[in-house]
């Protein structure tokens, strides 16, 4: 497994980076545990967390996931220094993660205690911003004017991130915390808080992760750009763009168990007429070449210039399976041209 240096850190991750959503809804403990045990056989050394998991998220099963993550910990303690271990800071909106409330300082302080406790570890090694206090162009919000720029106060909205910043420096200084980075955010907010850590001397983003697939690429140009010369890694999540380009979905099927047979917090908002019409070429150009669907999915994405490491998640060890081995699997010439083909067909399809 290839490793590759996150952003400006000093920390090496995988290529691969082992999503965790699902553990304590979807997958046990057990299961868990078999997923780490693999992933860590296959090279694999970062897990991604959050503190809002498992999803969909609810009151019920807020801190599962970090919870499941613990227990192994606890029982693998000697393997702690072989995990790059990352969660996340639950964003506004949640009625049930404080009071669905804005990120401060305070709560960043208070969230890393939580977050360790249930983690049974003495320091994250990525702590990352779930979502910005204000409004941002992710989850299908990302077609001019479904909401407004111009609505929201940048200066208030600055003067909160820099009190970000000093909590995340507080937890830093305590050993808590060894980087922070940021996710489902835009160029304006991770050169805005670069540019206030510069200013302030305080931790700098090392990282972003969001949404990235075949079906979802519009951080390409501009934000990995940005991200390739500010030396901010770039984590692609749901580079199977929630499932589909797995191909399971196709023609209205909906497998039991599978994650869109359980009801989703947007709704199946990817579901569209151009999105299913993109999978089933892709699916078609998978088995020309010999690989999975998922597979032709994953190798794309890791080829994109500019990626650091792909989060990945499973909800079997056969998809675990499947999906790690697409990273030594890369794609020819060829392949790649009768992907960009449906691409050009198909470039924003939800």
């Amino acid at each position: 497994m290839k490793l590759t240096q996150l952003g400006s850190s000093d920390i090496s991750v995988s290529r691969v980076c082992l999503g965790s959503m699902t553990w304590g809804v979807q997958n046990t403990q057990q299961d868990a545990n078999r997923q780490i045990e693999y992933a860590l056989s296959q090279g694999i050394n970062f897990i991604d967390t959050a503190e809002m998991y498992a999803i969909p998220p609810t009151a019920e099963t807020y801190g599962k996931t970090e919870t499941i993550i613990g227990n192994w910990l606890c029982e693998n303690a000697h393997r702690r220094e072989d995990l790059i271990l990352a969660t996340k800071i639950t964003g506004p909106g949640l009625p049930w993660v404080r009071n669905g409330g804005p990120v401060n300082g305070d709560a960043v302080v208070a969230a890393v205690d939580a977050s360790l406790k249930r983690l049974q570890t003495d320091y994250i090694d990525l702590y990352q911003l779930h979502w910005p206090n204000r409004t941002s162009p992710h989850f299908g919000k990302h077609f001019p004017n479904q909401f407004k720029f111009s609505e929201f106060d940048a200066r208030q909205e600055e003067a909160q991130m820099l009190d970000i910043l000093k909590g995340l420096a507080t937890c830093i200084k305590a050993g808590k915390i060894r980087h922070c980075g940021l996710s489902d955010d835009t160029p304006w907010g991770i050169n805005t808080y670069l540019r206030l850590s510069e200013k302030y001397d305080l931790p700098r983003m090392v990282s972003i992760q969001n949404e990235f697939s075949l079906l979802h690429a519009k951080d390409w140009p501009y934000l990995i750009e940005n991200c390739t010369h500010e030396n901010v890694a770039y984590l692609p999540w749901s580079p199977l763009a929630g499932g589909m380009l797995s191909g399971k979905y196709l023609n209205g099927e909906l497998p039991a168990g599978s994650r869109w047979s359980i009801t989703q917090r947007n709704g199946l908002f990817r579901d569209t007429p151009s999105a299913n019409s993109a999978t089933a070429a892709y699916v078609d150009i998978a088995n020309s070449y010999g690989y999975t669907p998922s597979q032709l999915a994953l190798a794309w994405c890791d080829q994109v210039d500019g990626v650091t490491s792909t989060i990945i998640g499973a909800t079997s060890m056969e998809q675990l399976k499947e999906n790690i081995s697409a990273f030594s699997m890369p794609l020819s010439q060829p392949a790649l041209s009768d992907i960009n083909s449906v691409f050009k067909r198909h470039p924003l399809p939800f």
